[in-house]
């Protein structure tokens, strides 16, 4: 099949209530733009999120705040097609198969899982942790996804749903697309405000070093106006000996869109004060519409499920029409 438009696949983890700054400067902004250039599936990977323990309630309230922070953020369903990950059955159906095509040595190389297990134990790693690259290479091939936006920590995962991609292609005959990598538009990775050498996520930051954005706006004013800076005063980029101010300076250019070496001119013999306190108007001044829009999604909740509900059904079409051509190529019996 050949689509009008280059097709992306993206997805992400609910796993809490609210975005932080690092996930929308870093993937959620560009999905926007997205939109314009090519036909976009975007989804809530709520099974992916099940490698650890999750309260069902919170599971469930934590893939609706993801939707509608989705939609807050510009992720449009008349254009893009917005759905929860469980609710296509032929996530989990693919992934069967691109399980058993996949060496056990090959999966154990995955760098995540690595790391992961190395920190929990055997006995505390869900065989989930070790199978959803699998999952996550079935979510991409399921909708001939020609492109996958990527950072440098995902880059192994695309490689390998490239290489299993081409494996079935060459045991099967031709059938799945061949994704490439999109590379993210160089925005600079996003640091802890309190430890501006470790990227700011969930599992990494202090409290006070990510920037939640439904946080209350006082309050991430506040935390913007407490980083980590250094004891010079020269607003300066330099990501090896000024990685607190360059942080800012990142963010600082990815929401107002001037460059860095023009902020460095602005901000010449002014000081870090000056920097914190624009930064955090900045900041404040995009998360309160973004706050507003989300609950009113979150308002509505019946509506929200039945966007979502529609947003599976036209995901399910392709997904469908791939996973039904899978299946005769493998040899399994056609349903009557």
């Amino acid at each position: 099949m050949v689509n009008a438009r280059p097709r992306v696949l993206s997805g992400i983890q609910p796993t809490s209530g609210s975005f932080h700054l690092g996930n929308y400067l870093g993937a959620v902004r560009q999905w926007v733009g997205l939109q314009e250039t090519h036909d976009t599936f975007y989804c809530v990977v709520d099974q992916h999120a099940l490698t650890v323990p999750k309260d069902p309630a919170e599971l469930r309230s934590n893939t609706r705040f993801a939707a509608a922070q989705l939609l807050a953020a510009g992720v449009d369903p008349e254009r893009a097609t917005l759905f929860v990950q469980s609710q296509v059955a032929e996530h989990a159906q693919l992934a069967w198969i691109v399980e058993c095509l996949t060496g056990f040595g090959e999966a154990a190389r995955m760098t995540q899982f690595k790391d992961k297990s190395a920190k929990q134990g055997a006995d505390s790693t869900s065989v989930g942790l070790f199978t959803y690259p699998m999952l996550m290479v079935a979510d991409i091939l399921l909708y001939e996804a020609d492109e996958v936006p990527v950072g440098e920590d995902q880059r192994q995962h695309l490689e390998l749903s490239r290489n299993l991609a081409e494996r079935f292609n060459h045991r099967y005959g031709p059938t799945f697309v061949i994704p490439e990598p999109h590379i993210l538009k160089e925005t600079g990775r996003i640091y802890d405000l309190q430890e501006p050498t470790v990227k700011m996520s969930k599992s990494a930051s202090s409290p006070k070093g990510i920037v939640e954005l439904l946080d209350e706006p006082k309050a991430t004013a506040k935390k913007i106006k407490s980083a980590v800076t250094d004891t010079d005063t020269v607003v300066r980029f330099d990501a090896d000996k000024k990685p607190g101010v360059s942080n800012l300076l990142t963010i600082h250019s990815t929401l107002s869109g001037t460059p860095i070496p023009q902020l460095e001119e602005h901000f010449a013999g002014k000081g870090y004060g000056a920097l914190k306190t624009e930064l955090a108007e900045i900041v404040t001044e995009w998360v309160t519409p973004f706050r507003s829009r989300t609950q009113e999604y979150l308002d509505d909740p019946a509506e929200l499920d039945a966007l979502l509900a529609r947003g599976a059904d036209k995901a399910r079409v392709v997904a469908a029409d791939t996973l039904a051509r899978v299946y005769e190529k493998v040899g399994f019996l056609t349903a009557r």
